[in-house]
């Protein structure tokens, strides 16, 4: 096996869906560990790939693991795994919180450590990853590591003391940009438009809007003031969210997440 996940949720089956759709390893060079025999059996059907209850067949199998659980379980696992854990093994860590250097002590042995802090955007092939490793794992190493975050999104090399930070503005906040969108139509609807239709709007021209940013390289503000015609229906807008804390509360959302993150 060239990668195995422990634990296969969300998260994981959205990384693995990109890894398969790029064709960095094959459906039979990839398992899966579940907690109960019906996710199993899922995640046998959804994504094909190799499938077990046993956390330690994991370890055995592939020398690149992926903990792909909670955090509150990284410790439980870790213990469980211990004993089949070798220095050859690269051990992947995607819950905030749990640095580099926890990963490793909570391992016990000196071992190749990475962090990934993904979004789920990646189920679509858009995600944001933050990547930090050990100073284990050589520039090959992480050229290898890298093929693997870009086949679901975009990938940034980062010092880890980011971690936190890039946790909050990729990690956290599509569950923002989702109830932008959501309240966004939700005002269409109230003016007449019907929901399916306002979704679509919503959704594309936030889409486009993030494009814009990332092709142009211009300032989210001057791309902003370009929308804003003198005494025009924009400006009206900027001004009531201004007036209702829109930046601050977007501001203050971030800040609790990052902080949160750091006490996992």
């Amino acid at each position: 096996m060239k990668i195995g996940f422990i634990g296969c949720g969300n998260m994981a089956s959205a990384m693995i869906g990109g890894i398969l759709r790029q064709g960095i390893f094959s459906k039979d060079e990839i398992i899966v560990s579940n907690l109960t025999e019906e996710g199993r059996a899922r995640s046998e059907k959804t994504l094909g790939v190799v499938t077990t209850l046993d956390n330690n067949e994991i370890v055995r199998s592939a020398k690149t693991v992926v903990l792909a659980v909670k955090p509150q379980f990284y410790e439980e696992v870790l213990t469980e795994v211990h004993d089949s854990l070798t220095t050859e093994h690269t051990i992947i860590g995607i819950a905030p919180g749990k640095t580099l250097a926890w990963l490793e002590e909570k391992a016990g042995l000196p071992l190749k450590v990475v962090r990934f802090m993904p979004n789920t955007p990646a189920q679509v092939g858009a995600g944001m990853t933050a990547v930090c490793t050990n100073d284990r794992v050589s520039e090959d190493e992480l050229a290898e590591i890298l093929k693997i975050t870009d086949s679901f999104g975009c990938t940034e090399v980062i010092p880890e003391r980011l971690m936190d930070a890039a946790g909050a503005v990729g990690g956290c906040s599509p569950a923002y940009v989702f109830m932008f969108i959501e309240a966004m139509a939700d005002a269409a609807v109230s003016q007449g438009m019907p929901r399916k239709q306002a979704y679509k709007f919503a959704s594309q021209t936030v889409l486009g809007s993030a494009k814009m940013v990332l092709k142009t390289g211009r300032h989210p503000g001057d791309l902003k003031d370009m929308v804003c015609s003198p005494a025009g229906t924009t400006i009206e807008g900027v001004r009531t969210l201004e007036k209702s804390g829109f930046r601050s509360a977007v501001f203050e959302a971030l800040t609790a997440a990052a902080e949160k993150g750091k006490k996992l």
